[in-house]
């Protein structure tokens, strides 16, 4: 991720946010490990967040994802 900006725009794949829904989120998904065979590759290439993390993450999707 560069920007918030660059973010929202999702990729090829489609959005990585989806504001107000944290469980439809792509990015919540894999970084909660519910993105299948792609959240354990992810997970074993790269230093996992923390349960608070995850947590403040999910908090800013439901809350719309604002640029703030």
């Amino acid at each position: 991720m560069v920007s918030y900006d660059t973010l929202m725009e999702g990729s090829i794949y489609g959005p990585a946010i989806v504001p107000g829904n944290s469980k439809a989120s792509p990015l919540n998904m894999l970084v909660e490990g519910r993105a299948g065979n792609l959240a354990r590759v992810m997970r074993n290439m790269h230093t996992p967040i923390t349960d608070r993390e995850i947590e403040v993450l999910q908090l800013w999707v439901e809350q719309g994802a604002q640029n703030n």
